[in-house]
């Protein structure tokens, strides 16, 4: 009986001791990889002077948060100098389609309205004196004449008064206000254009994010083009991890894979990304064993991004596919 005691004791020892190792040798092995961060660059359009910047690294920029401001003296200048020229134009139309005459100048005109139409009105009462007259052998044939033609005259004088009246009332020729429209059109997209470039002067925030880093400081001149600061948006963090050639086919678009690191809780990652073409094992990852090895480059994007830090090492592991 002490024998048999003494031999299960042992193997139970034994199991102890090497059951684990057993396990641990025949678990799957982790993929190598690390937290890869693709950061947004932030820059103006056009060279300037750094007038502000309202970001310090490491804030929270939410979409259209004012990120930074060049010196904007220039282009609130030339978006004045439109705008009165585009007032000025407005004024050359208002006039263009009022009357040609001012109120008071018509008012005249009609007053000289009604006077030739008194005069008229008197030469055809002494014209048909006249013709009375003629007929009874009283008036000569001249002043039959005289009579005619200054009824004819002052009818031509009401007639061109009349004219003027009408003239004074009408507004320029439609040529010359097409002219002007065509000018107020041009005029307003060159206003736009200008408050459109003192606007781009001031630059927010394209998208939600952690300020990284500054490279320009209030006064620096920054040239076109060039980031002035460097946004990490969460949805641009992602696991990048490497999968042997032998092994590729267990990975699929959409898959669920489980993420550990050292000094961040795990989390779980969806596959986003998977190279079609094989490379060599990356220097980051320092097995002597998977050096040598054909990978393909995979991506997941992780659960929760914000609760890890990109470079940080990783290990993952494969869940089978969601359509399996």
């Amino acid at each position: 009986m002490k024998r048999i005691a003494l031999l299960a004791a042992v193997v139970a020892a034994a199991l102890f001791f090497f059951l684990p190792i057993y396990l641990n040798g025949h678990a799957e092995r982790p993929y190598q990889g690390w937290v890869e961060a693709d950061l947004l660059f932030v820059g103006p359009e056009t060279a300037g002077r750094l007038a502000d910047v309202t970001v310090e690294e490491g804030d929270r920029a939410d979409a259209g948060k004012l990120l930074f401001r060049l010196e904007d003296t220039a282009a609130q200048a030339a978006v004045s100098a439109k705008e009165a020229s585009l007032a000025a134009l407005q004024s050359q139309y208002d006039l263009a389609v009022a009357a040609q005459k001012r109120p008071e100048e018509i008012t005249i005109l009609k007053a000289s309205e009604r006077q030739a139409e008194a005069q008229l009105s008197l030469s055809v009462q002494e014209l048909d004196r006249m013709r009375s007259l003629a007929r009874s052998g009283t008036a000569t044939r001249a002043n039959l004449d005289a009579a005619i033609a200054a009824e004819a005259a002052n009818r031509a004088a009401l007639d061109n008064i009349r004219g003027q009246v009408a003239l004074a009332g009408l507004p320029a020729r439609s040529e010359t206000i097409r002219q002007t429209e065509q000018t107020m059109a041009a005029a307003k997209a060159e206003l736009a254009s200008a408050r459109d470039a003192l606007a781009r002067l001031s630059v927010e925030a394209p998208t939600a994010g952690a300020v990284q880093t500054l490279y320009y400081k209030p006064g620096e001149v920054v040239p076109a083009g060039r980031p002035v600061v460097a946004i990490l948006a969460p949805e641009d963090i992602r696991i990048r991890f490497f999968v042997a050639e032998a092994e590729i086919a267990r990975v699929a678009i959409g898959q669920t894979v489980h993420m550990t690191c050292d000094g961040c809780k795990p989390m779980d990652a969806k596959v986003s990304f998977i190279s079609d073409k094989a490379e060599y094992t990356p220097p980051e990852i320092y097995s002597l064993e998977e050096r040598a090895k054909l990978v393909y480059r995979v991506e997941a994007v992780p659960q929760e991004p914000t609760a890890i830090r990109p470079g940080l090492p990783v290990d993952v592991t494969l869940s089978p596919p969601e359509n399996q």
